[in-house]
């Protein structure tokens, strides 16, 4: 974030005349949410970024006066970019409007234009003024309307208004939303995409095409409880009809793109790199008082790119190929033996900065612990079983960001567990230890794997950046992000262990790790920061 104070969710990712564009939500008056306008950001390669100037400010009674909130990126015949997002008006109604570039052979997109038939959706017929925000990139059916969706609760329902328009200006509201819930959660922040089946890329241009090559991600971020859910299931752009594999909580379905500190996520397809890459908004887990001290709070993951998993039962994530231009020194280890109880420091990479793989052998796997039937929910698994809670298989995993005598540490690891039927794998991020601090949100996460660790090995991505750790586990399949504040293990005072708590011993098959280099962030004004 360099200087920048309030660094908040991602609105319109895009690709334009060879430019990657990140606008985002932003107050320029301070580090704490409020004067929402979106600030811009451009790259050559979504890894350095220039600052650009504010590309939209709040202006009008109308429809936008108490700022300019979370929207989206549209391509409009001739490839003209469209902004839909929402305003608050002068009565703190939420509306949704639109703008286009002032000057469209601009490949930097620098000036903006409202559109004088703002507002476009206004909140009537029920809905709460309150509570109706986030328009989705708009698409096109067969019958060549346009589509958008709008997160809203109704009646104690979070659910997706679809609207729909020929011109992108005279919008109507269709009977029936794209999907709702009966649960009484604010659905905010949508996303609406397709994924290819097979490895085919979904390309977002292609919602008629080859249908059933194609199943679509809706993604909600749950107000309140922080967090984004998605669903799978295929869309008919004739009926407007999602027909879902499994709703949102149900039986016992968790699909979520990230089991940490990850919310307001946003993706956009890539049509240079043929991928589709999502954001995820990581706020602070200090104080207000911390981020007024330092004059900024919130930051954006890492790009990630997204896919069908090859099961076709869920989202798999990986870290942009960009990322490992940043790579520098690295150290590397083969057939590794972790006895149980044993802590491996890992020499020669600055723990700080840091990109770390490793791969998991573990020979007996027979011993691991029954599965109780009534540790169903894995994040309160992961903090009742910690990683100074020793079991049988596990944990054994990563302890980044730690200090010399460990007294400080953030520790990734895995367990394994068994049923009558299977292994089951247990991801966690424990962050418990991470800082000798007090006053932190110090939350454990963890999530499932869906994968059989008697048949594949089982792997760990982490990228540490001093007060963020990502963490991919299975390749992809569960992604846990965390924010740390450790006041011994920072810079130089930062190490990396791998480690296995467990009784029984586990084999480091491969082990790969980097230094990172620090990404160039400047503003086209002049001034830089790192």
């Amino acid at each position: 974030p360099g200087d920048d104070p309030t660094y908040s969710d991602p609105n319109g990712p895009t690709y334009y005349k060879g430019v990657y564009h990140l606008f985002y939500q932003y107050n320029p008056y301070g580090p704490l949410w409020g004067n929402i306008t979106w600030a811009h950001s451009i790259s050559y390669d979504l890894i350095n970024w220039v600052h650009l100037d504010i590309a939209m400010n709040p202006t009008d009674p109308d429809f936008d006066i108490n700022g300019c909130w979370s929207g989206s990126i549209t391509f409009l015949p001739g490839h003209i970019p469209a902004i839909l997002y929402t305003g608050i008006d002068s009565q703190n109604r939420q509306v949704q409007n639109l703008a286009l570039p002032k000057n469209f052979s601009d490949p930097f997109l620098i000036e903006w234009t409202k559109s004088p038939h703002n507002p476009l959706m206004t909140p009537v017929n029920g809905i709460d003024p309150t509570l109706f925000r986030d328009p989705t990139t708009a698409w096109r059916g067969p019958d060549g309307i346009w589509r958008v969706i709008v997160g809203a609760k109704i009646d104690g329902n979070g659910l997706a208004i679809l609207y729909k328009s020929r011109d992108f200006v005279n919008w109507t509201r269709s009977e029936t939303p794209l999907h709702s819930s009966k649960k009484d959660i604010m659905w905010e922040c949508p996303d609406f995409f397709p994924v290819g089946i097979n490895g085919s890329d979904g390309d977002n241009s292609y919602w008629v095409q080859d249908q059933y090559e194609k199943k679509h991600v809706l993604k909600v971020s749950m107000f309140k409880i922080s967090r984004d859910y998605y669903i799978l299931g295929k869309y008919s752009p004739e009926t407007e009809e999602l027909k879902v594999e499994t709703d949102f909580f149900e039986e016992g379905s968790d699909l979520r793109l990230d089991y940490g500190k990850f919310y307001a996520s946003k993706s956009f397809y890539d049509a240079e790199k043929q991928r589709r890459v999502v954001w995820g908004w990581v706020n602070e887990s200090d104080s207000d008082s911390d981020a007024e001290r330092k004059g900024w709070s919130g930051l954006q993951s890492f790009p990630r790119s997204v896919f069908l998993s090859k099961s076709g039962k869920q989202l798999v994530q990986w870290p942009i190929k960009e990322i490992e231009k940043l790579r520098s020194e690295t150290v590397n280890l083969q057939n590794k033996e972790l006895n149980g109880g044993s802590v491996l420091k890992i020499s020669g990479v600055t723990a700080s900065q840091a990109d770390v793989e490793v791969s998991f052998e573990v020979p007996e796997i027979q011993e691991a612990e029954p599965l109780d039937p009534a540790w169903a929910d894995p994040q309160m698994l992961c903090d009742k079983k910690i990683a100074v809670v020793r079991g049988k298989v596990g944990p054994f995993g990563l302890l980044v960001l730690a200090s010399d005598d460990l007294t400080e540490q953030t520790a990734i690891f895995f367990r394994i567990f068994k049923t009558s039927a299977k292994y089951i794998v247990l991801m966690c991020s424990d962050q418990s230890r991470s800082s000798l601090r007090n006053g932190l949100d110090k939350t454990t996460y963890g999530a499932f794997l869906d994968l059989d660790p008697s048949q594949e090995k089982i792997t760990l991505r982490s990228l540490i950046d001093h007060s963020i750790v990502e963490s991919f586990g299975g390749e992809g399949r569960s992604c846990i992000t965390a924010r740390v504040y450790p006041v011994l293990a920072i810079n130089k005072n930062a190490h990396l262990y791998a480690f296995n708590n467990g009784t029984n011993s586990v084999k480091i098959a491969k082990l790969n790790a980097w230094s990172m280099k620090n990404a160039q962030i400047v503003s086209w004004r002049g001034e830089e920061n790192q």
